[in-house]
């Protein structure tokens, strides 16, 4: 009886190792996914996770993750980081210097996993929704002084050997901005071995036979960055669709690959205020997930998948003062463009055909059409009477062109930022029980979870640098030892 039991028991144990392994094996990964959502705190996976539920859905799959931290994120010389001393973090274990992109704060390089990877014989890929160049890809293989080298980081991107880049372009390609101009950035990334392909037509067309590859979409905005997924079309190439490439193009090599995936433009959304923008981002991000975490599922012993922010951005909370202990998350839905696109499209094309003759009534229409904010009749949509004034203000000044500056009242309304469309989204928000504190990051933390080899590791409080120190420990990377202050 006592054997049977015994019997039992251990029946029971290797029931739940064996249903839990392929969720934290303890082996070495062979597939490595790193994804970044840039200005994506808790508040903003919270916010989109009610909002997906609410409409019938699951959730984010990027909170389903069987592994769960909170994760500060200060910089060397500030609670509150930027995106180039938070991505130097993450990608190499050190502090540095906000503005700082993979060097520590005497300016000594600074080793990131990604290159260790390369190192390692693992392919390495480095995939964004906004410019290539920008600070958080940046941070995983440039060393420079500034994140607003652009020239100077695109030339550390052609050095990398990496081998697979997606995403958006190049800033300063030419070196426009740069103390020492040379030869266009996209002839040196070719000259280093890299196929070129623009747009979705020549997307399709890539194979593993193209070698080294930097992709990127054709219809970009001002900063190249991919459109904002709410304003996304078909023509477009996706977050996922480029995480999809990246498993066609590396997942064969022997040695595996590491990629680095960023969804950029959360960060951008939520420094303007705009709820419904970084919604759909967040949802966009939470695709390309879906896509490693069908890879996973083929790999489960051989695959981890970490999911993290590099700091939370606009002080995003969910509850508003005007609907106290209520959400109204569906008022969300009528949007139908970006802050960007409303202001850089209908603002500017109105402004030029409209010169020195602006009448408010004018966008009575436009508010219902884009926004779904009405003059009258009944539902949580119409506007109030204060709500209105607020509107018509922040027209008179958007209407005047003269620019906000910081340290004025219009700065606190409006960032510097179109002061209509600021209080178009504002109100739009606040219906929907949602507020905002800053046009700024914040220092609160982010959330990290994992699913995968070794993924309890993630479980816990700890700090943004000890992302890149577990993933060394789980990864089995060898730093090379550089002199830095942490």
């Amino acid at each position: 009886m006592r054997f049977s039991k015994m019997l039992s028991l251990v029946c029971v144990v290797v029931l739940v190792s064996a249903l839990l392994s392929p969720v934290c094996a303890a082996q070495t990964p062979k597939y490595v996914f790193l994804f970044i959502g840039d200005g994506t705190g808790i508040p903003q996976r919270m916010a989109t996770e009610l909002i997906v539920k609410g409409e019938g859905g699951e959730g984010l799959l990027l909170n389903r993750l069987p592994a769960y931290g909170v994760t500060t994120t200060r910089s060397f010389n500030s609670l509150i980081t930027d995106s180039s001393s938070a991505g130097t973090a993450i990608a190499t274990g050190f502090k540095t210097v906000d503005g700082y992109v993979g060097v520590d704060p005497e300016f000594k390089p600074l080793e990131t996993i990604a290159e260790m990877a390369k190192k390692k014989g693992m392919k390495v890929g480095i995939l964004t929704s906004v410019s290539m160049d920008h600070a958080t890809p940046a941070s995983f293989y440039a060393h420079q002084e500034s994140r607003n080298m652009f020239y100077e980081i695109a030339l550390d991107m052609a050095k990398s050997g990496f081998d697979y880049f997606g995403g958006g372009a190049l800033l300063d390609p030419d070196g426009k901005k740069s103390k020492n101009p040379g030869k266009n950035a996209y002839d040196i990334i070719k000259e280093a071995g890299y196929s070129i392909f623009v747009g979705r037509e020549e997307f399709g067309k890539i194979t593993k036979e193209a070698g080294k590859v930097y992709a990127y979409n054709d219809r970009l905005d001002s900063s190249m960055a991919l459109p904002y997924s709410i304003d996304m079309k078909p023509e477009d190439i996706t977050l996922a669709e480029f995480t999809q490439k990246g498993i066609d193009l590396l997942a064969d090599h022997p040695q595996g690959f590491f990629m680095m995936i960023e969804g950029g433009k959360v960060d951008w959304t939520c420094h303007a205020n705009d709820a419904a923008t970084a919604v759909k981002e967040v949802m966009a991000l939470d695709e390309a997930v879906k896509v490693a975490y069908t890879f996973y599922e083929a790999h489960p012993e051989d695959t981890l998948i970490v999911v993290t922010g590099d700091h939370e951005t606009g002080g995003l909370t969910i509850g508003f003062a005007g609907t106290q202990y209520d959400s109204y998350f569906d008022l969300l839905k009528p949007q139908k463009i970006s802050y960007d696109d409303f202001t850089k499209t209908v603002l500017k094309e109105y402004k030029e055909t409209h010169a020195g003759k602006a009448n408010f009534d004018d966008m009575i229409p436009l508010m219902k059409e884009y926004f779904g904010l009405e003059m009258e009749g009944e539902g949580r949509l119409v506007l109030k009477d204060f709500e209105l004034q607020e509107l018509k203000e922040a027209f008179v000044q958007s209407m005047s062109g003269v620019k906000v500056n910081v340290g004025t009242i219009d700065y606190l309304l409006y960032g510097s930022y179109d002061p209509f469309t600021v209080a178009l989204t504002h109100i739009l928000n606040q219906k929907a029980g949602l507020g905002w504190t800053t046009f700024s990051h914040t220092g609160l933390p982010v959330g990290t979870s994992a699913v995968g080899v070794q993924c309890e590791q993630f479980n816990g409080f700890y700090d943004n640098t000890d992302i890149a120190k577990k993933f060394i420990s789980i990864m089995g990377l060898e730093p090379t030892k550089v002199a830095s202050i942490n």
